[in-house]
């Protein structure tokens, strides 16, 4: 008897033919999805863009590859001939290089050492120093210990002297 008394709000209706979407056919479910998910004119513009873009380095890249071939094929011979040049000069190149990167290398990692130094003589307490205060620390506190077994030692190894050797 109560499904006979329902309030409006609780009944529902079929849709009628007229208002269902006009894309009920499987092409018109396709082009609906195709339509929603279509880029937008800036996101064309840039896939566009890239397009050229990527073709124009390819064809480049291309052109790059094929002069240097071409250049190995005319320059071989002129390589073969003056090797004997080339490879001591290459030596020579290469260990100049290597040289003057270590000495580039050596002398920031100096200036970096020595600025630190500087902070910590300072006292601005740069990062580290509480590691390098701890290594401080522990290397007099074993010195002290090595000093004091020492005197504790050398006192013992002394007397034995003196029983070993009575005038000495």
């Amino acid at each position: 008897m109560a499904d006979r008394h329902s309030s409006p709000a609780q009944v529902q209706r079929a849709p009628r033919p007229t208002d269902a979407a006009p894309a009920a056919t499987p092409g018109g479910v396709f082009l609906q999805k195709l339509h929603e998910h279509a880029p937008n004119s800036a996101q064309l513009l840039g896939f566009l863009s890239l397009l050229v873009s990527g073709g124009i380095l390819l064809l480049l890249t291309g052109l790059t590859v094929t002069g240097t071939v071409i250049g190995l094929i005319l320059f071989t011979p002129i390589i073969i001939i003056s090797s004997p040049i080339w490879v001591p000069l290459g030596v020579a190149l290469f260990v100049t290089a290597v040289g003057f990167l270590s000495v580039c290398g050596f002398s920031i990692t100096t200036l970096a050492g020595m600025s630190w130094l500087y902070r910590y003589i300072r006292g601005f307490h740069p990062p580290g120093s509480d590691q390098a205060d701890y290594a401080r620390n522990r290397i007099f506190d074993t010195a002290r210990h090595v000093k004091d077994y020492a005197r504790e030692y050398g006192g013992y190894l002394h007397s034995k002297l003196k029983d070993v050797a009575p005038g000495a």
